[in-house]
């Protein structure tokens, strides 16, 4: 089966490895297990873990040798360790937004394609205490396997929605008191002199063409300051910057 299938048509999705398991099984974890598959010698290291979790609907766990795990999921890189999550009813946007006048951190992905750099920026956004992350309909899905394991987990833990567009992301930040910004090479505000608003609305747009103009003009564009010559990062590691400075205060205070 693949991956796409069970993600889109199954309302199911893969987490491979030990640390994004017992994220799956943790309190912060936003979805739960449905079955473990293990290879049998990681069953005694995991067994007090897996019995340990004190839930009514603990999921089965099946042993397997790595060449059946192999042949069932089509796919090598598991280190003996997968299970099956179950994702349930999506969230609304605007459930996920702390309410004004509360300080808000939120993550805006418009068009990111790419499984390696929005399990990054999941990462990034766990990292700096980000109180959600919304993505428009171009943005490809989170509990994609790859995307889970490049987030190292975050992606079963930080708060997700989807809006229909960046014009959207945008609406929500008006209804809830957000400050949008728009990161981009072309900023008129370098971000090492910006004082990080409470309530904040963070938009990352895909490498090389970057955010739609129609979406910046719509926010205050920030720019990253970098060495003459060259201008250009990976989105998830200019996120990661930009997180860090619009954070603010919050870090101060974990």
């Amino acid at each position: 089966m693949r991956e796409r299938d069970l993600v889109g048509r199954q309302g199911r999705f893969i987490v491979e490895g030990e640390v994004t398991l017992r994220l799956l099984f943790s309190r912060g974890a936003r979805f739960r297990a449905e079955s473990v598959l293990l290879a049998p010698e990681r069953w005694p290291g995991l067994k007090p873990f897996l019995r340990g979790t004190d839930r009514d609907d603990a999921p089965p766990v099946y042993l397997a040798g790595k060449d059946v795990m192999s042949a069932v999921t089509g796919f090598p890189i598991h280190r003996g360790v997968l299970a099956v999550g179950l994702r349930g009813g999506d969230p609304e946007p605007d459930a996920l937004i702390p309410p004004a006048p509360a300080p808000a951190l939120v993550l805006g992905l418009v068009g990111l394609t790419n499984h390696d750099n929005v399990g990054g920026l999941f990462r990034n956004a766990a990292a700096f205490g980000a109180d959600a992350v919304l993505l428009d309909s171009a943005c490809c899905d989170p509990l994609y396997r790859k995307a889970i394991r490049v987030s190292a987990g975050a992606a079963l833990t930080v708060p997700f929605a989807r809006t229909g567009s960046g014009a959207a992301l945008l609406d929500l930040a008006e209804r809830h008191a957000l400050t949008p910004f728009a990161l981009t090479p072309g900023g008129g505000e370098a971000l090492e002199t910006l004082q990080p608003p409470a309530r904040a609305l963070l938009l990352l747009g895909t490498e090389g063409p970057g955010l739609p103009e129609a979406v910046m003009e719509r926010a205050r564009r920030v720019r990253i300051a970098m060495a003459p010559g060259f201008d250009s990062l990976n989105v998830a590691t200019a996120g990661a910057i930009a997180l860090h400075r619009l954070a603010g205060d919050r870090l101060a205070r974990t």
